[in-house]
């Protein structure tokens, strides 16, 4: 059985999507919905640039978004996932996977994202926030870590890859102080608009949940993954919850691999830099990831 993995923010680069526009007609017509709907220039920042607009919060998850489901589409269209069992993604793309599960449609998961994207925009301008990679120790030792600079851990990716976020200062204090609390290898600071999937994240949050109130969502038509917990999610009112918990908690993403790849072996990843492939290697190297950033990664059979 096969399985689709979504980029999160942060895998964006420019030029994203551009082979897809210009060979597929099925991503041509999903670039020009995005953009007539997003109401700015969506297209032209995606491929060309420059890479300071495409790195901002709002701009790139709907270019993540957007790529990641037209790839999908066209295997889809292409006969590659016949037998195809789950979908899931890494923060942002789990949005994506989403869409493709049929939980909601293209254009309300667009508006969905825009408006996550938004927010999250909104609550970095307000704070002063930062993330930093930590590679060796323990989790419990990243955990005495956090709470010795009272900060988060936002994302447990694979074996050996966590990321902590919160208070700018604090968030640099804990790197540079790191081996006082574990056997680290490396505390590096990342460069980010802000301190994702921490609680510096709340007030986007709280109007996230507002927004996304009304809207309908559906049982998944594929199984699919909440990050908040990294296990199977189907009830609509659960997904509404996990969506908006999700901001603000960790991303078990090694959770999420580990659980989908007890009955899938084979994935494809749908997005830029092969990173979810890396991060499925070592976390189960008996599986199979084809990655897919342009046209001509498309597999031919």
């Amino acid at each position: 059985m096969r399985a689709l993995l979504f980029s999160g923010q942060g895998a964006q680069k420019v030029g994203m999507g551009k082979s897809l526009y210009d060979n597929s007609p099925i991503a041509r017509a999903l670039y020009d919905r995005a953009e007539a709907a997003l109401g700015f220039e969506f297209k032209k920042i995606c491929f060309e640039g420059p890479e300071s607009t495409l790195t901002q919060t709002r701009v790139c998850q709907p270019a993540l978004y957007v790529q990641g489901y037209a790839i999908a589409e066209i295997l889809k269209a292409d006969g590659k996932l016949g037998d195809l069992k789950a979908a899931l993604g890494l923060s942002l793309g789990e949005l994506t996977a989403y869409a493709f599960a049929g939980v909601w449609d293209f254009e309300t998961g667009l508006k969905i994202v825009a408006e996550r994207g938004r927010l999250m925009q909104v609550a970095c301008d307000a704070t002063k926030g930062g993330m930093a990679a930590v590679v060796g120790g323990t989790l419990e030792e990243v955990h005495k870590l956090c709470e010795a600079y009272d900060i988060d851990v936002a994302n447990r990716n694979c074996p050996g890859q966590i990321v902590i976020s919160g208070d700018f200062d604090r968030v640099n204090a804990a790197a540079a102080n790191a081996k006082t609390y574990g056997a680290f290898k490396l505390v590096k600071p990342l460069v980010v608009a802000g301190a994702y999937h921490s609680r510096l994240m709340e007030p986007a949050r709280a109007e996230f949940e507002k927004f996304l109130a009304p809207i309908e969502f559906k049982k998944p038509e594929l199984t699919v993954f909440t990050n908040t917990t990294g296990a199977q999610i189907s009830d609509p009112a659960d997904l509404k919850a996990a969506l908006v918990k999700q901001v603000v908690s960790t991303v078990l993403w090694e959770d999420c691999l580990r659980a989908a790849a007890l009955d899938c072996k084979e994935f494809f990843e749908c997005g830029p830099g092969a990173v979810l492939a890396g991060m499925m290697k070592r976390t189960d190297s008996t599986a199979k990831v084809v990655s897919i950033n342009e046209f001509s990664e498309i597999p031919a059979n």
